[in-house]
């Protein structure tokens, strides 16, 4: 079984569209979270990984949306809820107020989780990744699963352990690795194996639309440095 996995699109359909096209046949695409924010087009994310059945966790970003709570002393993602709440209709905020915290794909072999299996809103960089990350068994050995997804912290990596994977496969909305391309991963669940892909998209085009949207400069700046 190939899984097509993204993350933090941030409201990015220019760059959430060329990484569709890009995408090779997968049998399922799953979405580790924050679909919202940032960018200028959050209904027409959401719509299309409502309108594909996409199972999609709830991101920190998503949270905020559903809450109608919102960021306390960052400018920029305020801005990019603010401007969701106003574009979504109430179809959409309701797909996004359902979203679970986790997801449990092919039999339960593979675990999404937006930000950390414990520790809600905790970035989990690359250097903190191991094996003790991937849930255990009743006897504290067994892994529940196989392959752990995560997202959050913008920044596309995998390891393989003995006891399995765990991977984040980058943004494909605001990447934060010094690449600006839109970032996925395919994930085989049989071979446990995995690839990482990043695809150009018109990132002018995308910056061209925060500006005309109203929303912060800087939004707009990062993405032609992925940062």
């Amino acid at each position: 079984m190939r899984i097509g996995v993204v993350s933090d699109i941030h409201s990015n359909l220019v760059a959430l569209e060329a990484v569709l096209a890009d995408m090779p046949a997968v049998d399922q695409l799953v979405c580790a979270g924050d679909v919202v924010g940032y960018n200028p087009w959050p209904a027409a994310c959401v719509d299309t990984l409502r309108e594909r059945g996409v199972p999609t966790v709830m991101g920190n970003h998503d949270r905020m949306v559903a809450t109608g709570q919102n960021f306390q002393g960052n400018g920029m993602a305020q801005a990019g809820i603010e401007h969701a709440v106003e574009e979504l209709h109430d179809v959409q905020r309701t797909w996004i107020e359902n979203r679970p915290a986790e997801q449990r794909l092919a039999d339960g072999r593979v675990r999404v989780i937006h930000d950390h299996p414990e520790f809600r809103d905790k970035y989990t960089y690359p250097d903190e990744f191991e094996p003790s990350l991937l849930g255990r068994g009743t006897d504290d050995d067994t892994p529940i699963e196989d392959v752990l997804i995560l997202g959050h912290t913008h920044v596309q990596h995998h390891e393989t352990y003995a006891a399995g994977i765990v991977m984040n496969p980058g943004s494909v909305g605001q990447p934060r690795d010094e690449d600006p391309r839109a970032a996925y991963a395919v994930v085989d669940v049989d071979d446990l194996s995995v690839t990482e892909h990043r695809v150009e998209y018109d990132i002018d085009a995308v910056q061209a639309a925060v500006s005309d949207a109203g929303l912060p400069a800087r939004t707009a700046d990062r993405l032609a440095s992925g940062r």
